[in-house]
């Protein structure tokens, strides 16, 4: 009898405990599982930096101590408060701090080590960060096609996204017709986080984007995600145009494609 008993509670323990395992998340409710999708965007110093309202980042908190062209250590701040919830400014027409990439370049994919661009470019490979044969650690990152300035119909689009961003110590720069990206420069780091709500920034300058709340999470597991691209990102005509500032009540939804 005793028998019996002890092996219908080892049974119960085994799956409590598997159930546990399989839910993926820690005491706080935090998603701790590798599986699904991210976003894959980019974010310069508009949003993320030290000194930057309404966080204040210390130069430690966003790695600006260590920053370097090809790092992609989690910020400190984002490491040590997964879970946490923040608001992020966005920066301004003109002058955006985050972005999408909608296509990769092929000679990412061409530059190893692997055969998917968006990894190499996370890996650092040679020329992405890391020195290739003339030790050149930025020649594949100039005159990117399809770097697209999130404005605010953009980022009402990603409510209820996971997202990883690599993140720039200055300023992306933009060219528009055709529109291309410039993403030389010195990076603090990655980050992720889920996309909770964007408002209009109301304590800003007249040309503001909103600000939006993001719920943080670990990125050294969302960078194991399934990588994809914002593909119907909408797309500015100019640096002024659409003076796109306030989020609209309704947004399509938005439609992602594999990142290669």
């Amino acid at each position: 009898m005793f028998k019996k008993r002890y092996g219908f509670f080892s049974l119960m323990v085994f799956l409590v405990m598997g159930s546990c395992l399989s839910d993926a998340s820690d005491e706080n409710g935090q998603d701790l599982s590798t599986s699904g999708d991210a976003v894959f965007l980019l974010i310069d110093e508009d949003s993320i930096d030290n000194g930057n309202e309404p966080n204040n980042f210390s130069d430690v908190d966003v790695n600006d101590q260590i920053a370097r062209i090809g790092l992609r250590d989690q910020l400190r701040f984002f490491k040590q408060n997964v879970g946490s919830r923040i608001d992020l400014y966005t920066g301004q027409v003109g002058d955006e701090g985050w972005f999408a990439l909608t296509s990769i370049p092929n000679r990412w994919v061409n530059a190893g080590p692997t055969e998917n661009g968006l990894r190499n470019y996370l890996a650092p490979g040679p020329g992405l960060g890391s020195p290739n044969v003339d030790d050149d650690r930025e020649v594949l990152l100039d005159e990117i096609p399809n770097v697209i300035p999130l404005r605010a119909t953009a980022l009402k689009m990603l409510v209820g996204q996971t997202v990883l961003a690599v993140v720039y110590d200055s300023d992306i720069s933009i060219n528009y017709s055709p529109i291309e990206g410039n993403l030389k420069g010195e990076n603090l780091g990655i980050v992720a986080f889920r996309v909770i709500e964007v408002r209009e920034r109301v304590d800003g300058s007249s040309s503001s984007l909103p600000v939006v709340s993001i719920e943080i999470m670990d990125a050294d597991l969302v960078i194991n995600r399934n990588m994809v691209l914002f593909s119907n990102v909408p797309r500015p005509s100019s640096s002024s145009e659409p003076f796109d500032i306030r989020p609209p009540s309704n947004v399509n939804s938005p439609e992602f494609i594999d990142a290669n």
